[in-house]
């Protein structure tokens, strides 16, 4: 018999669950962690064991990508296997290593943190998420591809509809619609570029991948441009939310954010404990290859699995206390959250692991340095409770901070 979710468990396009999915998390976990799904059609993992199991046997497979992920973004590697996976991830892995994150992409980070944070520090305050976390990712991301400043709001209009697109459960048309021509308008706009790179190649990203090869293999045009539609959209999304959960989590435990003003070597530690607790991406999918066991139910060859990450990651067989923000705890290395060695699951894991995962690591560190530089209080605006809101992505959509000055 398929097992199903009772009826005082909010699903997944429940009113209540977007309201508050960490309650429905626990439910799922202590009585239906295997269930399906009639409205996605989908099977749903909550607990650790079996999410980082989904992540790991390649009997879970991407396949689920050719029609989630590919209508928007065209063929990625996040879908590719064997092979083909290994040799197109190492053209674009070395992009991402501390020797060019710590070296050449450095000023470019820092600039466009600097130059953010210096608009609203001088007036007292901010909305955080608008002002600084969804410019600064896709800011980066623009100049890394050496893509003109002008072209910055089509940029930001692109990734709306696309990670609009993403997130669309429901199946809404128009939503739909809207991402197909970001698509296309982004297509018409990157391979013309991307020609003109392998002609006249620079010192950008995008001439990188067009130069770089492994055993003799290069990536195609339209890889290129896929990539770099993943990368500004997908990459954007999660390192902008990351930010603002991150700053909307120190600041209501201002005796964890005192801590990290003294001490900077914590902000990996913070970062990993918001990826942990409050991660931007709740929830993946995967198909799978062959009939699989979880938990005593049978999931079919060709099922797709959607797998909790957020559930996963507060799951109390795996992490103590797991819904308390702690930034000191003693069950995650934060050495360790940025490398295929993590524990939380917010970047996956297995071959999949996010490539990007040290670059975020490295935008969100720059950040807050700068702002904590600019700044010797950060402070809620009196009155303001930031509200989480999304399912597929999640964090709070504004952050209203009053900002003392550092003098």
């Amino acid at each position: 018999m398929t097992p199903t979710l009772a009826a005082h468990i909010p699903g997944i396009l429940a009113p209540e669950f977007e309201a508050d999915p960490y309650s429905s998390y626990s439910l799922m976990r202590d009585e239906a962690p295997v269930y399906y799904d009639d409205q996605l059609q989908a099977y749903v993992l909550s607990r650790y064991a079996d999410v980082a199991r989904a992540f790991k046997d390649p009997a879970f497979t991407n396949r689920n990508y050719e029609w989630q992920l590919e209508p928007v973004h065209g063929r990625t590697i996040v879908q590719m296997d064997g092979r083909e996976h290994a040799t197109k991830r190492a053209i674009v892995a070395p992009s991402f290593r501390p020797k060019v994150l710590f070296g050449q992409l450095a000023p470019i980070i820092e600039t466009n943190a600097v130059r953010l944070v210096d608009e609203f520090v001088a007036r007292g305050g901010c909305e955080y998420s608008s002002e600084f976390s969804r410019l600064y990712p896709i800011n980066v991301t623009a100049d890394m591809m050496g893509l003109p400043v002008e072209d910055l709001e089509t940029f930001r209009g692109w990734y709306t509809a696309i990670i609009d697109f993403l997130g669309n459960l429901t199946g809404d048309e128009d939503i739909a619609a809207a991402g197909i021509r970001a698509r296309d308008a982004m297509a018409e706009y990157m391979l013309p570029i991307i020609a003109d790179r392998r002609e006249n190649p620079g010192d950008d990203l995008l001439s990188t991948l067009c130069t770089a090869e492994v055993d003799g293999t290069r990536m195609s045009d339209e890889e290129i441009k896929s990539f770099a539609s993943l990368l500004l959209t997908a990459g954007g999304e999660t390192t902008d939310k990351v930010l603002t959960s991150l700053v909307a989590k120190l600041v209501e435990h201002p005796d964890q954010l005192a801590d990290v003003r003294r001490d900077r070597s914590l902000i990996a530690a913070a970062l990993a404990e918001t990826l942990r607790v409050a991660p931007p991406l709740h929830m993946v999918m995967r198909q799978t290859a062959e009939e699989i066991d979880i938990a005593g139910t049978s999931i079919p060859e060709g099922s797709t699995v959607i797998c909790l990450i957020a559930s996963a990651n507060r799951d109390p067989a795996t992490f103590a206390a797991p819904d308390c923000f702690d930034i000191h705890r003693t069950d995650v290395d934060a050495a360790r959250e940025f490398s295929g060695a993590s524990k939380q699951l917010a970047f996956v894991h297995g071959r999949h692991f996010c490539v990007g995962s040290l670059l975020a690591k490295q935008e969100v560190e720059v950040g807050i340095n700068v702002l904590l530089d600019r700044t010797s209080d950060i402070r809620l605006s009196e009155g303001f409770v930031p509200v989480e809101e999304g399912v597929f992505t999640r964090a709070p959509r504004r952050l209203l901070l009053d900002l003392t000055p550092a003098t």
